[in-house]
């Protein structure tokens, strides 16, 4: 394989181009799973029975199902031919005898039609001997209800350095999960073929898992099954591990009764049955000199790891591997451990825990700037990473002087310090609304944790007319991934983007495939599709070196057009691609790449996980009303480093889109759970759109500027570009920090705000009320000169850093709202 990173000067990447699949989308046209379903004849549809208990023993009377017209079979775990187990940890049985969460299906009922499934599986008698059950982290911390492993991360002497730290500050926080929320829901289709195999097409992120977790439930050979990805409405990490079960359920339908069965959850059944992201309990000591330098942060962070594993593990590891964000602590001690509880079981979600570990310390500097009389975008500032630094886990942090970099040119271009003095007047004039105006940056390290799912492959075809064909590991989910791979199948090729066609994933074609997960696919499949077609590209050369006269190192494919170095005649692409043909030249390849240079010791959690850092910073001004606590986004500015983008307008949206899903995480999503001790304990109490609010246009920024940091080439990485899928959803961190300044101007200088999360209205109307409480009620302390509103106790429960429970998460890519910058 050539220079990874280096690109010709013609090259297709780095252009903006259309998703692929955008006139699809918008006309409605594009196909879903579910979609190639309804065109089948004779297809069954699955439901599933849920349980109503939080915990409890289940006993079965499935015969009154069948008395229900078009009802055609019930399926139990007596019907598993292989492993009844839904999951890679084995902790996750398909068809469970105890129900572990309220919603858990027991069984599932196959019919004609929807409607006689439904019918079906609510006439299937169930029999209940309830379990004690465990709702709440708090809850599991008492009773000592943990799972998986629970490692820590340390570097220095950390109490030591509390010890002699002249200012030291302890807190802890609830940070809730959030719904993923996708358009399409969870939806598999499996066929049994005419020789015996099964085809599923499934709504999964991770197709080869899919098909691994298929066929030890059916008790047969992966090769037997082929799973297929069309694409997805939407992934966001809550399609990584969680469609397998649905899609096993699908395939053992259709080998019982030899017909084809659908899945497809509704919205409900979406929200009830499956995984969030995790809520994590964050508790933490951090200690700082007389200067503002951070000396020392001792954490424990405790996830909420739902019923089973899943990916708790390595989420909680993202999560203490990011404790640090983008600053420099010498003394650090992260510790992380799993609650087992009884809900659904969390899950991937776009940071993968990094959005949790970051809170950590993005919360110890909110809550020490006006502790330590610091500005805290100067706090921040003071604190980062600098060249030749190392993570608390012993990578060096490459590329750290991006940092100050990237800082410095957003504080210019966002206008922040006249900002900040327009803000300060329009607080001073006015008692009951007041703004605020936050930086806040994002180191994200980019690879899978786990070192082996760093790699990838890619079919490329050429056909003798010349078109191309190129099929790889990764799934499409809206994020752009194959307009990119082809992008650099015709960069690579020499050939123009509408020569490129792509075809579904499909385990049959590529096997062995990672998820498309962490940030890393464009990465490692991109890498893939390159050295693919660039092997088809070598065979060509030597064809096209003969016809031209000239030597084969020296032969130049560009736009479709084939040409020796220096000019005289040239071919078209296609021409040498049938003269090939004709001289029996191979015309396809797989391609391979594994990402190089990564190591982890997970036994004493020190190494280099991560290919590199993806760099960024945001800064967010809201505007709060002091009566409800209810805010807008008045600006955001961001600037981001996405390398040297594949994609540019691709990767605008995703940094857009990122952004508003992470504020709505922090600021509105807020998942409610029914921990009381009725019958109704452990049901998840916002289970549709009409009780689970997520951000939409109208929570989009009155102005939204995004710009891609130049000058950014990334040597490790496919034609010098960055990851952008996870990074930004860290940059809302600015909306949630501008919150904390606006509440903080309710209240006296110095005080310190403690802020719910999600900093939903309520909670931040309780938190107003104990800045104003902190202020007094004094009219001559109210800002504006008007008088100052009556001090108002929080209700009894939770406190005003508690006011939100459980928190939620957002959804969808931020429409344009400014001009699009060329980057990703």
């Amino acid at each position: 394989m050539s220079g990874l990173a280096d690109r010709p000067p013609d090259a297709v990447v780095g252009r903006p181009a259309v998703h692929e699949s955008a006139a699809l989308h918008v006309t409605g046209a594009a196909m879903y799973t579910d979609d190639l379903a309804a065109r089948a004849h004779g297809v069954l549809t699955a439901w599933p029975l849920p349980s109503t208990s939080a915990h409890a023993l289940v006993t079965l009377d499935v015969e009154p199902a069948y008395e229900v017209p078009g009802v055609v079979r019930v399926l139990t775990a007596d019907d598993v031919p292989g492993i009844n187990d839904a999951g890679v940890k084995h902790d996750e049985p398909l068809f469970p005898s105890e129900a572990m969460f309220h919603g858990h299906a027991l069984a599932w009922v196959l019919g004609e039609t929807p409607d006689a499934a439904r019918r079906g599986a609510a006439a299937v008698r169930v029999s209940y001997e309830q379990l004690p059950s465990i709702v709440t982290v708090r809850e599991a911390i008492e009773a000592g209800s943990f799972q998986g492993a629970s490692p820590t991360i340390s570097r220095g002497d950390v109490d030591a350095a509390l010890a002699g730290a002249a200012h030291v500050l302890t807190g802890e926080i609830e940070i809730g999960g959030q719904e993923h929320f996708s358009l399409e829901t969870h939806a598999s289709f499996a066929v049994r073929e005419p020789d015996g195999r099964y085809l599923v097409e499934c709504s999964t992120q991770h197709p080869s898992e899919t098909q691994e977790i298929v066929a030890h439930v059916l008790g047969i050979p992966s090769s037997e099954v082929a799973v297929e990805c069309l694409r997805m409405g939407g992934g966001f990490g809550g399609k990584e591990m969680q469609p397998h079960g649905f899609a096993a359920i699908a395939a053992l339908g259709a080998k019982l009764t030899g017909r084809p069965v659908r899945l497809r959850l509704n919205r409900t059944q979406d929200i009830t049955m499956t995984g969030k992201r995790h809520p994590f309990l964050l508790e933490w000591r951090a200690g700082f000199d007389a200067d503002g330098i951070l000396r020392a942060l001792d954490a424990t962070l405790t996830s909420d790891g739902g019923w089973s594993l899943d990916l708790s593990e390595p989420v909680l590891g993202r999560a203490l591997a990011h404790v640090d964000n983008a600053y420099r602590i010498p003394n650090v001690r992260a510790h992380g451990r799993v609650a087992k509880t009884n809900k659904p079981s969390n899950t991937a979600f776009r940071g993968f825990g990094g959005p949790q570990g970051v809170f950590v310390i993005e919360e110890v500097l909110g809550r020490a700037a006006p502790v330590l009389g610091i500005p805290p975008h100067e706090l921040r500032a003071r604190n980062f990473y600098r060249p030749g630094d190392t993570t608390p886990y012993g990578q060096p942090v490459k590329d750290a002087e991006r940092l100050p970099a990237i800082w410095g040119r957003l504080r210019d271009e966002c206008a922040f310090d006249a900002r900040q003095q327009e803000v300060a007047r329009f607080n001073a004039a006015h008692a009951d609304r007041k703004r605020g105006l936050a930086m806040t940056p994002v180191k994200f390290g980019i690879s899978f944790t786990f070192t082996s799912f760093n790699q990838a492959g890619a079919l490329v075809i050429v056909y003798k007319d010349g078109s191309v064909l190129i099929t790889h590991g990764g799934t499409e989910m809206g994020q752009g991934l194959h307009t990119k791979m082809m992008q650099v199948a015709a960069t690579a090729l020499g050939v123009p983007l509408e020569s490129v066609r792509l075809a579904p994933t499909r385990t049959d074609k590529v096997p062995n495939t990672s998820a498309t997960a962490a940030s890393s696919s464009a990465d490692l499949n991109g890498g893939a599709v390159k050295a693919a077609c660039e092997e088809i590209r070598g065979r060509l050369a030597a064809v096209a070196g003969r016809l031209l006269g000239v030597d084969e190192r020296d032969v130049r494919f560009s736009g479709g057009v084939v040409s020796g170095l220096g000019g005289g005649p040239t071919l078209t692409f296609a021409e040498v691609v049938g003269a090939a043909y004709l001289q029996r030249v191979q015309l396809f390849a797989a391609g391979y790449y594994r990402t190089e240079g990564l190591h982890w010791d997970a036994q004493r959690n020190q190494g280099s996980p991560f290919k590199y850092f993806a760099y960024g910073a945001a800064a967010a001004e809201v505007e709060i009303d002091g009566f409800t606590g209810a805010h807008r986004l008045r600006r955001v500015d961001i600037v981001h480093d996405v390398g040297d983008s594949l994609s540019p307008l691709l990767d605008v949206g995703q940094i857009e889109g990122g952004f508003v899903q992470g504020v709505g995480w922090l600021t509105m999503e807020e998942l409610r759970w029914d921990d009381g001790d009725g019958p109704a304990r452990g049901r998840l109490q916002t289970p549709s759109a009409s009780t689970y609010k997520l951000p939409s246009f109208s929570e989009l920024p009155d102005q939204f500027h995004v710009h891609l940091f130049d000058d950014a080439r990334e040597d490790g990485a496919v034609y010098g570009s960055k990851a952008v899928g996870e990074p930004p959803f860290l940059l809302a961190f600015s909306a949630r920090e501008a919150l904390r300044q606006a509440v903080a101007a309710f209240g006296p200088a110095g005080h310190v705000v403690e802020l719910g999360s999600p900093a939903t209205p309520e909670a931040v109307f309780w938190a107003i009320e104990a800045a104003r409480g902190a202020r007094g009620t004094d009219a001559s302390d109210a800002g504006g000169g008007g008088t100052a509103s009556e001090s108002v106790a929080p209700p009894a429960g939770p406190t005003p850093a508690e006011a939100a429970p459980d928190v939620s998460a957002p959804r969808g890519e931020a429409a344009e709202t400014a001009p699009l910058p060329v980057a990703e």
